[in-house]
């Protein structure tokens, strides 16, 4: 079976770190994952200038899409600027042919330009969302995750989402513990909990107030193991429930249950990971009350049993 071609598109003016981030994943070699084809292409002539003050000099252009398995855009130099139409005329060719075509971070937009994402969901940087929806009423855009994958176009959310999106796309053609090795090796988390929300601006912490809530979120995630509600925990702080909720959502963008349901799910994949506890115990231990709760949430956060994360984490016999 020959190599997959996966093709990196560069461009003046990009981010060195939007680049690197398809380039370590796919383009070096890593134990126990199969070796790509891995090319790096021009998007038009001329030198090719990064936003950090230096130059790369690229081998490939645009004509080596056409055989391209994999087309990744890893962002995109100006929200303003329309794209070339040749990279985009080439986008559109390889997508029709089925190669899969992905846009990280503000590659969102060569990817709407070239209309890939018409009639499908696609997400970008939370920063970017609403003018995205509002310059592209035909792609539904959901700025709450970190990618979103429609057929065979794939788009992330900003910066580091960038690595989310590749680690999915290693776990879809070599598995989940291919996927986790390299993840270790990246010293990044194999499968993010929750979704772009918890990086939206916010206010500071300003008053005593807003610093004890933060003291009493730090609290909350070492006793997950109690029963904490909206009423006990808003006691706990000395606020009305209204207040409480308010400044809870500005501190984390999410409700107290979806916060609480989050780190409890993240403490249970921590502890299937790395412990030999059973799904009985970590059930106990992060707060889900009963087996039956625990499975009935894991599974429709990651649809898989917590016994096969298990399993595909730890490499081992799930019944051991």
């Amino acid at each position: 079976m020959s190599q997959p071609i996966i093709a990196v598109v560069a461009f003046d003016r990009i981010s060195p770190f939007h680049l690197s981030v398809p380039c370590v994943v796919f383009g070096e070699p890593h134990p126990g994952l199969p070796p790509v084809k891995f090319k790096v292409c021009a998007a038009e002539p001329g030198a090719i200038n990064t936003t950090a003050g230096f130059s790369l000099g690229v081998s490939h252009g645009l004509s080596a899409l056409k055989t391209a398995d994999t087309i990744i855009v890893p962002t995109w130099r100006d929200i303003e600027e329309r794209p070339p139409e040749p990279l985009l005329k080439a986008l559109v060719a390889a997508q029709r042919r089925g190669a899969q075509i992905v846009g990280l971070c503000l590659g969102a937009y060569v990817l709407a330009e070239a209309g890939l994402l018409d009639g499908r969901r696609a997400t970008t940087h939370w920063a970017y969302a609403r003018d995205f929806a509002q310059r592209y009423p035909m792609v539904t855009v959901n700025a709450d995750v970190l990618y979103v994958e429609d057929g065979n176009v794939l788009t992330s959310a900003g910066t580091a989402a960038g690595i989310d999106c590749c680690l999915h796309m290693v776990r879809q053609r070599y598995g989940t513990e291919s996927a986790n090795s390299l993840a270790r090796r990246l010293v990044v988390p194999p499968h993010r909990q929750g979704g772009q929300a918890q990086f939206v601006e916010q206010p500071m912490p300003a008053t005593a107030r807003e610093s004890r809530l933060s003291g009493l979120i730090d609290q909350v995630r070492g006793t997950l193991d109690e029963a904490h509600t909206l009423d006990s925990l808003a006691g706990e702080a000395l606020m009305t429930r209204r207040t409480f909720t308010r400044q809870f959502r500005q501190l984390t963008g999410m409700t107290v249950g979806e916060w609480l349901l989050n780190e409890r799910l993240a403490l249970t994949q921590r502890l299937l990971e790395t412990s030999d506890h059973s799904v009985d115990a970590i059930a106990v231990l992060a707060g889900f009350g009963s087996p039956e709760s625990l499975r009935l949430h894991f599974r429709r956060a990651f649809s898989v049993s917590p016994t096969v994360w298990r399993q595909s984490f730890k490499g081992q016999d799930a019944t051991a």
